[in-house]
């Protein structure tokens, strides 16, 4: 597999866990040596700082996408390659995953959720067709895996959940699935 743009949803809190911004900056670091650019909400807190300034740090090119609501709450990438600002939410969320030859998915909270699901929806209704990555950070991701399990066994999925992305549990796992230094 091979892409230029990887558009990555993740927290604006870097949370609990030293893993969770190790990670992100590993894939920042990998991203910019693989010459794959970064496409982010924009943000210099938490996970998504971490990704940008690692990103960034290595001499990779980053892409932030924020609405005019976020700019100050999000704390604003003054760095970055390009930011877009959006008029709204749904604006961003389109833009970002448009932009983005595949997504990937960091831990996060409940805006790190809806953009995962409406991206497992859009390709559930064939708006598109990108491969989407859930990386599991030290089991994140376990709990939502087995509710989509139950809503399989309970029949209210239409397709196979498995097959709308892809879990991974380290950045070296993902990274293996690419053509990449």
């Amino acid at each position: 597999m091979k892409i230029k743009f990887l558009t990555v949803f993740c927290g604006s809190k870097p949370g609990k866990n030293p893993a969770f911004e190790q990670v992100a900056i590993a894939l920042g670091s990998w991203l910019a040596q693989a010459q794959i650019a970064l496409v982010y909400g924009g943000g210099n807190k938490g996970l998504m700082g971490a990704i940008a300034n690692a990103c960034l740090a290595n001499g990779g090119k980053v892409v932030g996408i924020m609405p005019k609501l976020l700019l100050e709450w999000e704390a604003q990438h003054k760095g970055l390659t390009e930011l877009i600002i959006t008029e709204d939410m749904h604006d961003r969320k389109k833009l970002l995953y448009e932009k983005g030859d595949a997504a990937m998915v960091l831990p996060g909270g409940i805006g790190t959720l809806d953009e995962l699901f409406e991206m497992l929806t859009w390709n559930n209704l064939k708006i598109h067709n990108k491969k989407v990555f859930i990386l599991n950070v030290d089991g994140f991701y376990n709990a939502l895996i087995q509710l989509l399990a139950t809503m399989d066994k309970e029949a209210f999925l239409y397709d196979d959940w498995k097959e709308r992305f892809i879990i991974c549990n380290s950045v070296a796992e993902f990274t293996k699935l690419f053509s990449y230094p």
